[in-house]
C-alpha cells in the first residue's frame, strides 16, 4: 500500500479513542467507501481492543451507485432503504456508537441527470430521518474521519499521477487530523482546550445575533433563544465525551430559524453527494431563503432548498478563523469535513438540538426557541480573509468578533 501504514493506524486509533471515544461493551456501526477497507480493518482492530461488542461495517461502491443511474427504472430515484435507516435508529436507541469514514469521489454524479440526483437525495434524506435525529441530538457518541480516496485525490491534484495525488492527500489528512505528531491523542486534548476558550467566551457574551459583512455578503444571523456555543469535544446524551469531527477547527451554535436577514455568497464550492455547486448566492427574509442562485449546480441547489419546509432556513452557524491549519494549506478539498474547517460556514436545515443551555428539550420547545427542523443538514462556506463579524447584544451593543477573517479577542 502506498499510504503510510503507521499513520493510517494512528488515525484509526485516534478515531476510536478520541473521536468516537468508544466504551467497553458498546457496539460500533460504521460506514465507508469500499476503497477504505484498509482503514476500516484498522478501526475494527482498535475498536475490539477497546472492548467493543460487535463492529458492523456498511460499504458504498461508486460502480454500484452509477449502475443505478445508468440502468435503474425511473421510480427507483424516489426510493430509499427505509428499513436500513430504521435499523440504524434502533441501533442508536440501544447505545450503538457511530463512525463515518468519508472519501468518495466528490464529482461522482456530476454528469448524471440533476433531476434524478435531486430526487434520490430527497428520498434518502427522508428515509434517513430516524437515524439523523439521533446524531443531531447527540443521543450517542459519533465521529467522522477521512480516507484519501483515489478519485478524490485526483480531483484535488489533477496535475499529479494518481498514486502521487493519493499520497499527497493522505499527508494532508494526517496533518489536519494531527496524527503526524508524536502523540495525537494528547494533541487533541490540547486542541479541545483551545476551542473551549472560544466557545466559553461566546457563551459568556450571549450575543443576540451575528452580523457578517464582506464582498457579496451582508447577513444578520439571529441566534436561537438560550443557544449554547460548542466546539471540539462534546458530551453526548449517553454521557460519553466524543470528538464528532476529525479534523475540527470550528465553534458552532444554533441560529434562530426566523431571524436571518440579508444576502450571503459562498466562498468555496459545495460538494454534495456527488454534485458540485459553485458560487452560491442567496437572500434571506424572516429567516427563509427567498432567492437562490449558483453558477454551477443550480438545479441541484434548488432541489435541496425544496426538500422540506425547513430546508430554506438555517440550522447551524460556525466560526472558523482564516488562519486555521486547514485554510493555511491553500487547498480546496471538495469535502465538507475539511472545507468547513477552513472557513466560517452556515448550514441549511436541521439544527443541533444539543446547542441549547437546557438539554433534553421537546421538539416544540426547540421550535419555540428558534431551532430549525428539517430532513437535511448541509454546510457551506461563507468565510474568508475579507469577512468581518460583529456580535450584537439584545441592547444593540456591538462587539467585534472577526476582522479580516481572524479573531479579534485574544487569550
Amino acid at each position: 500500500m502506498i499510504i503510510n501504514e503507521h499513520k493510517l493506524d494512528k488515525l484509526a486509533e485516534l478515531a476510536i479513542k478520541t473521536g468516537v471515544a468508544l466504551q467497553k461493551g458498546q457496539d460500533l456501526l460504521l460506514t465507508a467507501p469500499i476503497e477504505a477497507l484498509p482503514l476500516v480493518r484498522r478501526v475494527a482492530i482498535h475498536a475490539y481492543k477497546e472492548g467493543a461488542n460487535v463492529v458492523t461495517p456498511l460499504f458504498s461502491d461508486p460502480d454500484i451507485t452509477l449502475a443505478r443511474f445508468n440502468h435503474a427504472p425511473d421510480i427507483s430515484f424516489d426510493k430509499a432503504p427505509n428499513w436500513l435507516f430504521n435499523g440504524m435508529g434502533e441501533a442508536f436507541d440501544n447505545n450503538t456508537a457511530r463512525l463515518a469514514i468519508v472519501g468518495e469521489d466528490p464529482l461522482l454524479l456530476s454528469s448524471q441527470d440533476p433531476n434524478k440526483v435531486g430526487r434520490a437525495n430527497k428520498a434518502n434524506s427522508i428515509a434517513y430521518k430516524p437515524a439523523r435525529e439521533k446524531i443531531t441530538s447527540f443521543k450517542i457518541n459519533w465521529n467522522i474521519i477521512s480516507w484519501p480516496g483515489k478519485a478524490w485525490a485526483s480531483q484535488m491534484f489533477p496535475d499529479l499521477k494518481q498514486e502521487e495525488a493519493q499520497i499527497k492527500l493522505a499527508d494532508a489528512i494526517f496533518t489536519a487530523s494531527r496524527v503526524d505528531s508524536l502523540d495525537p491523542i494528547t494533541e487533541w486534548k490540547k486542541h479541545n482546550i483551545n476551542l473551549k476558550k472560544w466557545s466559553d467566551w461566546l457563551n459568556n457574551k450571549d450575543f443576540n445575533s451575528l452580523h457578517f459583512k464582506g464582498p457579496g455578503t451582508d447577513l444578520l444571523v439571529g441566534l436561537a433563544d438560550d443557544h449554547e456555543w460548542m466546539g471540539g469535544a462534546s458530551m453526548a446524551q449517553n454521557g460519553i465525551i466524543c470528538n464528532p469531527n476529525i479534523p475540527s477547527e470550528e465553534v458552532f451554535t444554533t441560529p434562530h430559524a426566523e431571524r436571518v436577514e440579508g444576502e450571503v455568497c459562498a466562498t468555496k464550492p459545495l460538494s454534495h453527494q456527488g454534485s458540485l455547486i459553485e458560487n452560491i448566492q442567496v437572500k434571506f427574509e424572516k429567516g427563509k431563503i427567498i432567492q437562490a442562485n449558483a453558477s454551477k449546480g443550480k438545479e441541484v441547489l434548488l432541489k435541496i432548498l425544496d426538500s422540506d419546509e425547513g430546508s430554506r432556513r438555517l440550522g447551524e452557524v460556525a466560526l472558523v478563523p482564516d488562519n486555521s491549519p486547514i485554510a493555511q494549506t491553500g487547498l480546496l478539498f471538495y469535502n465538507t469535513l475539511f472545507d468547513e474547517n477552513a472557513a466560517c460556514h452556515i448550514a441549511l436545515g436541521q439544527c443541533y438540538t444539543k446547542c441549547f443551555k437546557s438539554q433534553n428539550l421537546k421538539k416544540e420547545e426547540i421550535t419555540s426557541k428558534g431551532g430549525n427542523s428539517s430532513m437535511i443538514h448541509i454546510d457551506w462556506m461563507i468565510g474568508s480573509n475579507q469577512i468581518d463579524i460583529d456580535g450584537i447584544e439584545k441592547n444593540g451593543i456591538k462587539t467585534p468578533i472577526f476582522r479580516k477573517g481572524e479573531w479579534v479577542q485574544t487569550f
